[in-house]
């Protein structure tokens, strides 16, 4: 489906429309991101993860599945990968020590320091061929769908 045939003024078309081109376009934006961290660097998802860390805190394991987007089984296998290749490390946390924190280390920030400015330069491509206002109005219309009840 491209957005020359998507029917502007009929809401059934629409309904099925808008789930697919969001689709469309956040398989594009992936791709873009995934060409930005390069064949040596992190998966997107484990980039993810990298980005939420880059905070300095550290982040329990249910926030950064949501985060990141994944099922929590998916995310102990993806920390287990980052913590083989030294990016981030578990600890308990200090307040509720059944609770395990995942941190950044300090090759982990360095990474991400490295990787962070091609990520930002997908992002303002994107703006640059939309042009500053449609940028703004798609963030805006994706902000209130993102605001949605699941």
């Amino acid at each position: 489906m491209t957005l020359s045939r998507v029917p502007s003024a009929d809401p059934s078309a629409l309904t099925t429309a808008v789930p697919e081109l969001l689709r469309q376009v956040a398989y594009q934006v992936s791709r873009r991101v995934e060409a930005a961290l390069g064949p040596d660097g992190p998966t997107l998802e484990q980039w993810r993860v990298l980005d939420l860390l880059a905070d300095g805190t550290g982040h329990p394991m249910t926030e950064i599945a949501g985060h990141a987007m994944v099922p929590p089984p998916t995310l102990t296998k993806i920390v287990d990968r980052l913590v083989d290749r030294a990016l981030v490390y578990r600890r308990a946390d200090e307040i509720d020590r059944r609770r395990v924190l995942v941190f950044l280390s300090e090759h982990g920030r360095r990474t991400h320091a490295r990787l962070a400015p091609g990520v930002a330069g997908v992002a303002e491509a994107l703006a640059g061929e939309l042009g500053a206002q449609d940028a703004a109005r798609l963030a805006e219309l994706l902000e209130r769908l993102r605001a949605l009840p699941a």
